[in-house]
């Protein structure tokens, strides 16, 4: 169903939103659009919301699985402001959100649903999930101009680190299980990233609750959402494979011709398999076997 806005959606089915979990997919510009969707359908989310362009082309099977609402994702405010919509909406619902060209795995995600995964964190009493965004390229870009192939993905397998997160009312100590997340094309590539884009850990899965609100640079206002585990373990993290980072290097014109390659002799091919990321240590299971 196509709807002209989100208070359109509301307007004529807001009760879709008690469907949880829900995917928000915000659609950037029409590559890999489709993929994106069935990707994340096939995860189990029952509610879709895809906000993107009119100009946007999908199957009639396929606009039949979702909620097509027009909208120009054109900065990261723009998306956040969407997602916040979503949020003062949808109070008690899992909510995932991610970019188009952008693919969510969590571990045992071939044998399990999101609806299992997120039973299982909510007994342990955790209303968010740390999700590291996992750079894809294309090893080819001779082939692949846009730096976008599912066949031809690759991924960095080492490289990423960690730093803490400074409490900016409190210098001297950094925030309680907070952790700034670094890697991957943003560490390789940062003369052409802005310092403040430069961290790969998004909480890209969260329940929704009144108040809520999503900031521009992923992290929330509640700062219980913005941490890595609970107090007394480790709990499941997330990884979000996305095309987003490559794609905007090579589409961009300060950086393109800087670029012939992303491959370096710490790239191996994406298999497309949770167990990858697992052994690459790029998201864990913490007590969920």
């Amino acid at each position: 169903m196509r709807y002209k806005s989100f208070r359109d959606f509301l307007q004529a089915d807001k009760a879709a939103l008690s469907n949880g979990p829900i995917a928000i997919i915000l659609v950037e510009d029409l590559i890999e659009v489709a993929s994106t969707i069935e990707h994340h359908l096939n995860l189990g989310f029952r509610t879709a919301l895809v906000f993107a362009p009119d100009a946007l082309e999908l199957s009639d099977e396929l606009e039949s699985k979702i909620h097509r609402i027009s909208a120009a994702i054109t900065t990261p405010q723009t998306a956040a402001d969407i997602v916040n919509s979503v949020i003062s909406a949808a109070n008690g619902t899992w909510l995932y959100y991610c970019f188009n060209a952008e693919y969510l795995f969590f571990p045992f995600c071939e044998s399990r649903t999101i609806g299992e995964m997120l039973a299982w964190h909510s007994e342990e009493r955790r209303d968010s999930v740390l999700t590291y965004v996992v750079d894809l390229y294309a090893a080819d870009l001779s082939q692949h101009p846009d730096a976008v192939s599912k066949e031809d993905a690759h991924l960095d397998k080492s490289g990423y680190y960690a730093l803490a997160r400074k409490d900016s009312l409190n210098r001297d100590h950094p925030k309680d299980r907070q952790l700034d997340f670094f890697g991957g094309l943003r560490w390789r590539f940062e003369e052409h990233i802005p310092q403040k884009r430069r961290r790969i850990d998004r909480i890209s899965i969260f329940r929704a609750k009144p108040g809520l609100l999503l900031n521009e640079d992923h992290t929330f206002n509640d700062e219980e959402y913005n941490t890595y585990s609970c107090a007394w373990h480790h709990n499941i993290t997330a990884a979000v494979c996305s095309f987003k980072t490559a794609k905007a290097l090579k589409l961009n014109p300060g950086s393109t011709f800087d670029i012939d390659t992303f491959k370096w002799h710490n790239s191996v091919p994406f298999t497309w398999e949770s167990q990858q990321l697992l052994d690459l240590g790029l998201m864990e299971p913490g007590q969920w076997f």
